[in-house]
């Protein structure tokens, strides 16, 4: 339990102490923000802004993980899924500073790419012998066979994206993320003590929890800048990378099922997106006032701090019950 708690400290250490020299760089690099036209007003303010934070993060996670785990292919695929989807979300805020507009890759570039990331994690967890089922409270296990392999395409694409989505306030993405993914460093410690080896011996589900907490550590190093009003945005790199780990953490758990309630307000805020989308174009009405819906709050005028801390809560909620769920009826399935 010492390397769970050394890999979230120094991921923490690492993003608070590179942070400045790193927000100086991107800078210097003129590497900042730029503000879609449609969105709040406001937000001009923040144009401008140092973006592509989450690739420091991403950095000091991968530097943590590796100097404290004992190389485990559970803990290795949930590090691939996450620097994989946050590699993409770099190409895509690269080719918007490069071409100095707010749209980046297409969507069809995004989703082959996140296709790729999901082969890679299929693979891995066909090698461990993960089980192609799932698990649903009073239900038992649903085999899936090959159509668990099209699953994870959408746990991870939908996972991304709907950080991605999430990524609109300071602080948003970056603290509902950090709950989100400390939910499932403890699930993955619990599996560790409840069904773990006997004695000191090293358990793959203990490999489950340093890469989580190192997650963890980085985005609470984050948070210290990116809080309202934020020095740097994280950008896709970071809020996919996010959403990444997300979806890991709930494969390698064998948690797909939880996945609903712990990054619940990822699915809420692509949710809201998709029911503005066919209400207008189907029915010629908007429900919010503008999607995702942390935008809907903004437009109500609720202060950005008001809506990240009821953001965070709700979080919080959900992800309490998901892991009294987890400790009611997944811990026998974990075996």
């Amino acid at each position: 339990m010492a390397r769970v708690l050394t890999a979230a400290i120094l991921a923490m250490v690492l993003s608070i102490g590179l942070g400045p020299k790193f927000i100086d760089f991107l800078r210097r690099r003129e590497y900042g923000q730029h503000i879609r036209e449609e969105g709040p007003q406001h937000h001009v303010t923040k144009q401008g802004t140092p973006t592509m934070g989450g690739l420091l993060t991403m950095l000091v996670v991968a530097a943590a993980f590796l100097a404290v785990s004992k190389y485990k292919a559970t803990g290795l695929t949930v590090l691939f899924a996450a620097l994989g989807c946050g590699a993409i979300g770099f190409m895509d805020d690269f080719v918007k500073l490069t071409h100095r507009r707010s749209l980046g890759l297409s969507g069809r570039w995004k989703m082959l790419l996140l296709a790729l990331v999901t082969l890679g994690v299929a693979l891995a967890a066909r090698h461990q012998q993960l089980p192609t089922s799932v698990y649903v409270p009073g239900i038992g296990e649903i085999p899936l066979s090959y159509g668990f392999y099209a699953l994870l395409f959408l746990v991870i694409a939908g996972a991304a994206n709907g950080v991605n989505l999430t990524d609109g306030l300071d602080g948003l993405a970056a603290g509902t993320g950090m709950i989100a993914l400390f939910t499932y460093t403890a699930i993955a410690v619990v599996a560790y003590i409840r069904t773990g080896s006997p004695g000191h011996r090293f358990d793959s589900r203990l490999e489950l929890a340093i890469v989580g907490a190192a997650v963890v550590g980085a985005l609470i190093g984050f948070l210290w800048f990116n809080a309202f009003p934020a020095e740097v945005f994280m950008g896709d790199t970071g809020s996919m990378m996010i959403g990444g780990a997300v979806a890991g953490m709930a494969i390698m758990t064998k948690t797909i099922f939880l996945l609903l309630l712990i990054g619940g307000i990822f699915a809420l805020e692509a949710l809201s997106v998709i029911i503005q989308v066919f209400t207008f174009r189907y029915m010629g009405r908007r429900v919010f006032l503008m999607t995702p819906v942390h935008h809907h709050f903004e437009m109500k005028a609720w202060s950005e701090t008001k809506i990240m801390v009821r953001f965070w809560i709700i979080t919080g909620i959900l992800c309490a019950a998901g892991f009294a769920l987890y400790y009611r009826y997944f811990t026998g399935f974990a075996r």
